[in-house]
C-alpha cells in the first residue's frame, strides 16, 4: 500500500499577529523590562521572529510587590463566584483567539500546527473552564470547611508546551485565590505575552497575573524572593533539584514536575495495530518534547518482530517539515542546543551497540530538525535507555514475563508515566499497581484531562497538577 501524497496546506503566519517587539507584563501593564532584550527565533527556519524585552532582578521584585498588593487588596478578598467569572472570561477569550494562539505557538516552538490547534490551545482553555468551576466550591473540595490561598505563587514553565503549561499553573492558582508571577521559557515567551493581553481583555485586576520573560537568572530570582509563598516548576530534573535546595528550610510550598523516561509496555495479546499508533503518539508527538513521552518501548518477545515491522512502516509514513503545514506530523526541534543534545545521545546509542533505524523521510535543509529514530537491541545499561533524550528517539527492549516487564519498567530513577497494552483488564490493574509512575495509561497514551491529576515520583518530582488533588498545592489546608 503506497503512502498518500498531500498537497501543501500551510496555515498563514499572518494569523499570529506577530509584533516586532514584546514587553514584560507587570501590574496589569506592559512595561519596558530592564534586562537585556532577547531575540526569539523560528526553529523551523532559524529566522528572528521578534525582539522580547526581558526582566531584571529588580523587575522580579516589582512584579512580586504588584502580585502581593493585588492579593491583599482584591483577589484574596473576592468571593469565589466572582473569581470564577474572570477565569471563565479568560477561557472564552482563549477560544476566541485560538487560531492566533495556535499559529504563534507553532512559529515560536516548532510544533506542528495540528497539535497546537487541536491539542494545546483547546486543553489550555479547558483548564480555565474547569478551574472556574472550582473557584466557589473550595469548601467542598475535601480540604476542610475554610481552605485559604497561600498568597503569591512564583511559576516557571518550560518550552515544550508554553501555553498549556501556563494554563496548568495559572488556572488553579487563580481559582484558589492566589496571585501569580510567571516566567515563561527563554526560547518560547510569545504566547505567554499574548495571554497577558487576554488578561487585560478579561479586565483581570492589575497585579493578579504578571509575566516576566527572561533567562534562568530571572527564574532563580523568583524562586529566591522572600515574599513568594509558593513555587511551581515544570522542567528538567537538574534544575528541579537546585530549586528544592533553594527553598529547603523556607516556608514556601513547592510543586515539581520534572523529567521522565516512561515505559510503554506491549504484551503479546495486545491489539498490535492500535498499540503501534499508541507507540507513535507516545514518543513522536511534539517531536518527543514531552516529559511523559513513552521513550522506552517494552515488547513481549513473541511479538517483538511483528511489532517492529509494523512500527517501522508506520514511522516511515510520518511527514516532517513546515510546522505551519496542516499535513506535518513532525515539526522542528525547539533549539540548536536541544538538537545537539539529541544527536549526542543518539551517537552514544550507536557507540554502545544498539541498532539504529531512522525514518527515510526528507529532512529540511534549514531549521532544527531530527528524523524519527528507533533503536532496537537496547540494553538497560545504555544511556539511551537511562537518560531522558527529549526528542523523537525510541529505545526498544524486550521481555518474556509480566514480572520481567515490571522490573524493567521500574528500572529507572524517574516515575512520571507509563503505558500498558493488553486485552486483559486484570493484567492492567495488576501491573498498574506495581508500576512506580504517577500516571498509567491503559491501551492508550498521552491522554490528558483537566479533571485528572498529573505528576510523578522519584526524580520526576512531587505534587500533582489538575483535578481536585491539584488544588491542594495552592491552598493552606
Amino acid at each position: 500500500m503506497g503512502i498518500f501524497e498531500y498537497a501543501p496546506a500551510p496555515e498563514s503566519r499572518d494569523i499570529a499577529n506577530l509584533k516586532d517587539h514584546y514587553r514584560p507584563f507587570i501590574g496589569g501593564e506592559f512595561v519596558d523590562g530592564s534586562g537585556e532584550p532577547l531575540k526569539t527565533i523560528n526553529p523551523a527556519t532559524e529566522e528572528i521572529l521578534a525582539e522580547v524585552g526581558t526582566a531584571s532582578v529588580s523587575d522580579v521584585d516589582t512584579a512580586v510587590k504588584a502580585a502581593r498588593k493585588a492579593y491583599d487588596t482584591v483577589w484574596s478578598k473576592m468571593p469565589g463566584s466572582e473569581r470564577a467569572k474572570y477565569l471563565f472570561r479568560i477561557a472564552r477569550l482563549i477560544q476566541e483567539r485560538s487560531r492566533e494562539l495556535a499559529v504563534l505557538e507553532s512559529l515560536d516552538n516548532g510544533k506542528p500546527i495540528k497539535e497546537s490547534r487541536d491539542s494545546d490551545v483547546p486543553t489550555a482553555a479547558a483548564h480555565f473552564f474547569y478551574h472556574a468551576g472550582w473557584a466557589d466550591k473550595l469548601d467542598y473540595a475535601g480540604y476542610g470547611p475554610n481552605p485559604k490561598p497561600l498568597g503569591v505563587a512564583g511559576q516557571v514553565i518550560p518550552w515544550n508546551f508554553p501555553l498549556l503549561m501556563l494554563a496548568w499553573k495559572i488556572a488553579p492558582a487563580l481559582a484558589t485565590g492566589n496571585t501569580v508571577v510567571l516566567k515563561p521559557a527563554e526560547t518560547t515567551p510569545l504566547t505567554a505575552l499574548v495571554f497577558a493581553e487576554i488578561c487585560q481583555q478579561a479586565e483581570l485586576p492589575p497585579g493578579v497575573v504578571n509575566i516576566l520573560p527572561g533567562a534562568g537568572d530571572i527564574g532563580a530570582a523568583l524562586v529566591e524572593h522572600g515574599d513568594v509563598d509558593k513555587i511551581a516548576f515544570t522542567g528538567s530534573t537538574e534544575v528541579g533539584k537546585l530549586i528544592q535546595r533553594t527553598v529547603a528550610g523556607t516556608r514556601k510550598k513547592l510543586t515539581l514536575e520534572l523529567g521522565g523516561k516512561a515505559a510503554n509496555v506491549v504484551f503479546d495479546d495486545a491489539p498490535l495495530d492500535q498499540a503501534v499508533e499508541g507507540i507513535v503518539n507516545g514518543i513522536f508527538f511534539n517531536q518527543g518534547h514531552v516529559c511523559c513521552a513513552g521513550s522506552r518501548l517494552l515488547v513481549q518477545e513473541s511479538v517483538a518482530e511483528e511489532v517492529m515491522e509494523k512500527l517501522r512502516y508506520r514511522v516511515s509514513t510520518l511527514r516532517m517539515g513546515d510546522p505551519l503545514d496542516k499535513n506535518t506530523d513532525i515539526g522542528a526541534i525547539n533549539s540548536a542546543e536541544q538538537l545537539a543534545k539529541i544527536r549526542g545521545l543518539v551517537e552514544s546509542g550507536d557507540a554502545e551497540g544498539a541498532q539504529r533505524w531512522t525514518s527515510p523521510c526528507p529532512v529540511p535543509d534549514r531549521g532544527f530538525f531530527f528524523a524519527p529514530t528507533v533503536f532496537s537491541d537496547v540494553h538497560q545499561s545504555m544511556r539511551i535507555a537511562r537518560e531522558e533524550i527529549f526528542g523523537p528517539v525510541l529505545s526498544v527492549l524486550t521481555f518474556r514475563t509480566p514480572d520481567e516487564a515490571v522490573a524493567k519498567a521500574n528500572n529507572t530513577p524517574y516515575g512520571l508515566s507509563a503505558g500498558i497494552w493488553t486485552e486483559k483488564g486484570s493484567r492492567i490493574l495488576w501491573m498498574a499497581n506495581k508500576l512506580r509512575a504517577g500516571v498509567v495509561w491503559a491501551n492508550t497514551f498521552n491522554r490528558f484531562d483537566p479533571a485528572a491529576p498529573f505528576g510523578g515520583y522519584q526524580e520526576s518530582g512531587f505534587g500533582r497538577e489538575g483535578g481536585r488533588t491539584g488544588l491542594e498545592g495552592y491552598l493552606d489546608v
